[in-house]
């Protein structure tokens, strides 16, 4: 296929996924794959049977050794295409995604990772992202008009899926957020870098890191702990399952109850029988 009708199709897949209203990421990612698959093949997309995307599958799990994460997600990629737009019938099989207890921190171990991060903002926007569960994307991203200093509470718009959500702040960072919403900032952006723009995602997660390693953390955490320690924090203190799932976004149950798994503190009350 010449360049002029690859460009046609991608431009076709763009289009779809707007009216969708899916996110740039996942339009990012559609397209490249897609891109990447027809390149590797090189065949018409009208061509394009059950086996080519099969024998592609296998070919890159196999020879890349990626997760079954990353497969599902070329996978959804194609059929996005072929199935949605081209109206095949494909029904491919993938490995499934294995479910991974979500590392948690101690309330404790979170106070010494902020402690130990030197930048006002990064640490605003670290703390941030603890106090109200927020997705990493969703706080740099966050602009100032969407927090409500009088209730505490933030409010999320077009986030995953393209809904809007509410959640809560904390009364204590409340008062911190307020010194830096007086300063004009370029789209009315919370946290800004020194070229007026809002952080990069790598910005942040390289301050997390940092700061892990100066706290001296063994535990294997990143970023997306700190939503992780917020659930599941909110779960230990008594609130209900279903309501730290309106917080954290999540459109089904059965993704916000794995933290259920994770919280011990009724267990750690229960004593031996050898005591």
């Amino acid at each position: 296929m010449n360049i002029n009708d690859l460009n046609k199709i991608f431009k076709k897949i763009e289009m779809e996924i707007k009216l969708r209203g899916f996110s740039k990421l996942t339009s990012k990612m559609y397209i490249l794959y897609n891109k990447e698959f027809l390149k590797r093949t090189n065949l018409n997309p009208e061509n394009v049977v059950e086996d080519d995307i099969k024998f592609y599958l296998a070919e890159k799990l196999g020879d890349e050794n990626l997760s079954a994460k990353s497969i599902s997600l070329i996978k959804a990629a194609l059929i996005f295409y072929y199935n949605e737009i081209l109206g095949k019938k494909f029904d491919i099989k993938t490995p499934k995604i294995k479910k991974t207890t979500p590392v948690v921190l101690t309330k404790q171990e979170i106070n010494l990772l902020f402690d130990n991060v030197i930048n006002t903002k990064h640490k605003l926007i670290l703390k941030l992202y603890y106090s109200s569960g927020l997705r990493l994307s969703e706080a740099i991203m966050l602009r100032k008009k969407d927090i409500d200093f009088v209730e505490n509470v933030i409010w999320i718009r077009n986030g995953k899926g393209g809904k809007d959500r509410m959640t809560i702040l904390s009364s204590k960072l409340s008062d911190e957020l307020k010194y830096y919403s007086k300063t004009k900032t370029k789209n009315d952006f919370m946290f800004v870098n020194k070229n007026n723009d809002p952080y990069s995602p790598r910005t942040i997660q390289l301050a997390m890191e940092k700061a892990k390693r100066k706290s001296n953390l063994e535990k294997d955490v990143h970023i997306h702990s700190l939503r992780h320690s917020f659930a599941t924090h909110l779960l230990e203190s008594g609130v209900d399952i279903r309501k730290i799932q309106e917080l954290l976004g999540h459109a089904d149950l059965s993704t916000t109850q794995i933290y259920a798994q994770v919280s011990n503190k009724e267990l750690k009350k229960i004593k031996s029988p050898l005591d």
